[in-house]
């Protein structure tokens, strides 16, 4: 008998509302209603571009909600998934760090979403007279580089299999909503894009996938997971129980 799946979610912020490991989330509650207060509000359609490759605009989007895939085209033509970003996270924020003069990704929304478009120089003016935001996002972007190193380092010391069930955990105990057969993890992203997170090729996901229905410990829709057995697929990840 299939064991059903428990979800660990991510840690909240003090007030409960953001993940704790977001620039909301890492904020005190001043900076926090004071970061909230720039910009604008915009509401974007599932799929639609909030950011695109290759562009010299240099604003910033603070998520509010929903979620984002961030992509990027090599010189091959191959296009690669570098990172999924929720609410409490922000994305383009490099351009306003460094003067970046190109976008060197695009961000898509996953699904419908709010977001506050921040412009370059009012971020800027931001963390120059708040030390504590300039602080909280060079954590966030310091984290990423982490994940980046991490992905790098799992491609030399895991099969594909491993590396594909670390990459589920983690998005399943970030992004997952518990259901009635385990927890559903509904990214709208293709089987391309995930394969592209743990470094293996489609057709070896493929295959990873087939042996991983077999086992139990996930069922597959369109767009969708499901994580019937998240102790198990742990364990075959070779991460610590929760």
């Amino acid at each position: 008998m299939t064991q059903r799946a428990t979800l660990v979610a991510t840690p909240l912020s003090a007030d409960g509302q953001w993940p704790a490991r977001s620039l909301l989330g890492r904020l005190s509650p001043p900076a926090r209603r004071e970061l909230l207060g720039l910009g604008t509000e915009v509401r974007f359609d599932a799929d639609a571009l909030l950011l695109r490759q290759g562009m010299n605009d240099r604003h910033v989007l603070l998520l509010l909600s929903g979620l984002t895939k961030v992509t990027a085209v090599v010189e091959n033509g191959e296009t690669s998934l570098l990172a999924v970003m929720a609410g409490g996270d922000t994305v383009g924020e490099m351009a306003a760090m460094d003067g970046s003069a190109r976008r060197s990704a695009t961000v898509t929304a996953c699904g419908p979403l709010t977001a506050r478009v921040l412009p370059y120089g009012v971020l800027r003016e931001l963390l120059v007279r708040r030390p504590e935001v300039c602080m909280a996002l060079t954590a966030v972007v310091a984290d990423r580089l982490r994940w980046a190193n991490r992905r790098r380092l799992e491609f030399r010391g895991y099969s594909a299999k491993v590396r594909w069930a670390r990459v589920l955990v983690e998005l399943c105990v970030s992004y997952g909503t518990p259901g009635a057969d385990g927890v559903v993890i509904d990214m709208r992203l293709t089987q391309q894009e995930l394969a592209t997170l743990s470094g293996a090729a489609e057709t070896t996901i493929h295959k990873v996938v087939r042996e991983l229905r077999e086992e139990g410990l996930l069922e597959t829709g369109y767009r969708a997971t499901v994580i019937r057995d998240l102790p198990r697929l742990r364990r075959l990840a070779d991460l610590a129980d929760e």
